[in-house]
């Protein structure tokens, strides 16, 4: 527990540094090489892709994906996502043919799923981050610093408010099989903190940084993506279950692998992204 405060303490400080210190690339950057871990999670740790070739080329389109995401480059993201899943496509299916007799056919599906589908969630942060739709109250700062905030908050500061909630009314197993220690009040308390939560962070944006986001937005994101958090740490977890692993990976002390730590913040913000997308 001691490891996984200080590096959660740690961790945050880094999230501030990237967004508020440092220049933008070093954010996508970090974002990239977080992507690009998942695949390899995903993929390599459960043993759903077993052919080297096969994870390599997957991993690699990862990587590629999240360099069309980064804004020195000025490149067309539509154009790279197309190229990337014509590479895909046609890589893929190469290597099936080549290793027919010892490769399944489901692992050429479950490599389109991690190496586009994946990351491309997890980049709804970096989408987020460089949204810069109008000013702020603060000179030299743009939108997209501030309101990427908040899917973290719904995702991981839900997770907290359902983990306290749980202990102190929890009765009802939410899922037994696929994690035991859930409780359906501790889902309810989740949902309401991470109202909650949102709308206060988006208050304080709307003062002091003339954000003017309407406080049901901001309910709704926390509440709906309190929801889609638990279904995605639920997803991941199935998935954990089905391959005989206990964490996904050990790059975060206390915590796992990235999709130990991120797999709700998947679910949440490309929901975040659409809200976004439709308010301003």
């Amino acid at each position: 527990m001691k490891a996984r405060v200080l590096f959660g303490i740690i961790g945050f400080a880094a999230v501030l540094l990237a967004l508020y210190v440092l220049p933008a690339i070093v954010l996508e950057l970090a974002v990239a090489v977080l992507c690009v871990l998942a695949t390899y999670e995903l993929l390599g740790t459960t043993r759903l892709v077993r052919n080297r070739l096969e994870l390599m080329l997957c991993m690699a389109v990862s990587l590629g994906l999240a360099i069309g995401h980064i804004t020195v480059l000025d490149v067309s993201l539509s154009a790279v996502v197309q190229g990337l899943v014509f590479v895909l496509l046609i890589g893929l299916f190469a290597i099936e043919l080549r290793f027919h007799e010892s490769m399944h056919v489901a692992q050429v599906c479950w490599g389109f799923f991690g190496a586009l589908l994946l990351p491309y969630l997890m980049l709804s942060l970096v989408r987020i981050f460089q949204m810069n739709f109008q000013p702020v109250g603060l000179t030299g700062f743009h939108v997209g610093q501030f309101i990427v905030l908040l899917p973290l908050l719904a995702a991981w500061g839900a997770d907290t408010c359902a983990l306290f909630a749980g202990m102190l009314f929890g009765r009802h197993k939410l899922a037994p099989v696929v994690s035991p220690k859930k409780t359906v009040e501790g889902a309810v308390g989740g949902v309401a903190g991470g109202a909650v939560l949102v709308m206060l962070a988006a208050l304080l944006m709307n003062i002091f940084l003339d954000l003017d986001m309407p406080l049901w937005a901001a309910a709704v994101l926390g509440g709906v993506g309190a929801a889609l958090g638990e279904i995605g740490d639920l997803s991941f977890s199935v998935i954990k279950r089905q391959t005989g692993i206990k964490d996904y990976g050990q790059i975060f002390p206390g915590h796992g692998g990235v999709l130990d730590r991120f797999d709700s913040v998947l679910f949440v913000a490309p929901f975040a992204e659409i809200l976004f997308r439709a308010l301003w």
